[in-house]
């Protein structure tokens, strides 16, 4: 029998024993099998509000031709146990072996309690559980709050979860064009879940981290229902924003947090086996890469197909880039806030 979380929690505050390299062992993602066609998507929203779209204009606006939405009864947690269960398998582990869940998402089951506790009861598990929330940089900062955590010596093997079911922040019907503006970012969306395992390694590991936030630009987009300023009424519980106007301020901000990446490990594009960056739109990524230099063939590109998964994006793309040990991997989040985070990862 596994000895009780609490009795190891209590272990370390007598005598850490504290790691010094952690990194992520094990990565998996987790996509509700409802598929939905851009061009269908706009019939639907046409349809439903009266309006005379031109054809094809959601997909040639964002270059996304599909995505994958949660079902009826199918929430962001679903999605989190369904990628928790994956990893676990892929590395032999069960979900008594965990002693911290982190539950790292922009998306939540309810507004209490934390999604966390609704994940670990699915799974089973009596670890330390609690949610880590930041837009779509959730996930990678969920991930460093796991790795801060074990090199205090305040946890062994972290469970790091996200579950995003952004779909349901949609506008399926407007009342004209201005709104049809205003709404137009959140047709990008779709649903996943994804989950790493963080542990202490022997080599590699997370070799850096850095943040960048701009907070005077956190209206610029974002959901603002279900808190204390709007708590109730449906017309806050839609995604609102200028998908422009957020493209400008990340321009302005700009790509400066790679320099200092670079300065500080002393890494170039080549030295990466893969780059994984938030994906909005094509035409938002198409950018990215004019304006960073990334080489094309170290992108892990899932927005085309997937479309804008929120924190999940970058947790998709982790398990399906695949780095063998000793490659080095870059992810880049941006999220409304607004923030820009970075990680460099090397595989054990």
């Amino acid at each position: 029998m596994p000895p009780d979380p609490a009795d190891r929690k209590a272990d370390r505050m007598i005598a850490p024993n504290a790691p010094s390299r952690v990194g992520i062992t094990a990565a998996a993602s987790c996509l509700p099998p409802t598929e939905l066609d851009t061009d269908d998507l706009q019939d639907r929203v046409a349809a439903a509000s009266g309006l005379a779209l031109p054809p094809g204009m959601f997909a040639a606006a964002t270059g996304i031709t599909r995505r994958r939405l949660a079902g009826p009864g199918e929430y962001a947690s679903d999605l989190a146990v369904g990628a928790a269960r994956q990893v676990l398998a892929d590395a032999g582990l069960d979900i008594a072996d965990v002693d911290l869940l982190v539950y790292a998402s922009a998306t939540r089951d309810v507004i209490e309690p934390a999604t966390a506790h609704i994940v670990q009861a699915a799974l089973g598990g009596r670890a330390h559980a609690f949610d880590v929330t930041n837009a779509c940089n959730s996930f990678v900062n969920g991930i460093d709050v796991a790795r801060a955590m074990i090199l205090a010596g305040r946890a062994t093997r972290a469970l790091v979860v996200t579950g995003e079911t952004p779909t349901r922040a949609m506008r399926w019907q407007l009342d004209g064009m201005a709104q049809a503006r205003r709404a137009f970012a959140g047709y990008t969306f779709g649903d996943a879940g994804a989950a790493v395992l963080v542990e202490p390694v022997t080599s590699g590991g997370i070799l850096d981290v850095d943040s960048e936030t701009h907070s005077e630009h956190w209206a610029v987009g974002g959901i603002f229902g279900g808190g204390s300023r709007h708590p109730r009424g449906d017309e806050h519980t839609y995604f609102t924003g200028d998908g422009h106007s957020l493209r400008g301020v990340f321009e302005k901000i700009g790509m400066g947090i790679l320099d200092r990446v670079r300065h500080r490990t002393g890494l170039g594009w080549d030295d990466y086996a893969a780059v994984l960056v938030h994906q909005v739109t094509v035409p938002y990524l198409e950018r990215f890469v004019e304006v960073t230099g990334v080489p094309r063939d170290k992108l892990v590109v899932t927005v085309d197909r997937l479309g804008n998964m929120a924190s999940a994006t970058l947790g998709v793309q982790l398990a399906r880039a695949r780095p063998r040990s000793g490659e080095k991997v870059l992810l880049v989040g941006l999220g409304g806030g607004v923030s820009v985070m970075t990680m460099v990862w090397e595989t054990p």
